[in-house]
Order: C-alpha cells, then structure tokens, then sequence
C-alpha cells in the first residue's frame, strides 16, 4: 500500500468500506468500488477525523476518485500546518486506528 497522505486515505477508505486496501489504488473510482453518496459521506467524515482537517461541502461534491480525495487532503493539510499531524502519543500507530 503506498505511503504517506494516500496510503491514510485508502485505509480510511478500506477501513470505512470494509473492503481489502489491496482493492483500492489511487485512480480507483467511487462507482468501481461500489461507494454510494452516503457512502462517501462518512468516509469524508472519516478522513476529517484522521487528518483533522474540514472538508468543504463545495470541495467533496466534486470527489470522484481516490485521487480526487489525496488531492484534496494534501490541498487542505498545506493550507493548515497543523492538520495531519498525530496525537502525541498515536505515532507510529496504524491509519486504520483512526478510520
């Protein structure tokens, strides 16, 4: 799986979905996956959570793909030096921890 900001995202997603990360590549799309908009809902919910972060409802109307979601995260965490950062004490720990 890869690592950094998408490998977060597809075990949120993986971990949200209940499906093998192994499934899940970053030109993976919603409709391949078989991910509804409510579906999508809560994995948005939880990446908010795994990253800290707020998701513009605008930003996510426009999420299609995996890799529409990593560009988004990446935008949103340069844009707040804070976000995506651990807890003290969660370094280290699995993504899906969070998820």
């Amino acid at each position: 799986m890869p690592d950094g900001v998408t490998g977060r995202v597809i075990a949120c997603i993986a971990s949200t979905q209940h499906l093998p990360a192994g499934r899940i590549t970053p030109d993976s799309t919603f409709a391949e996956l078989g991910i509804d908009s409510l579906d999508g809902i809560n994995i948005l919910f939880a990446l908010e959570n795994e990253f800290d972060i707020s998701i513009p409802d605008q930003e996510a109307a426009t999420v299609r793909t995996v890799r529409d979601l990593v560009d988004g995260v990446e935008k949103l965490l340069a844009a707040s030096p804070k976000a995506g950062a651990r807890p003290a004490g969660q370094q280290g720990a699995s993504s899906s921890d969070n998820c």
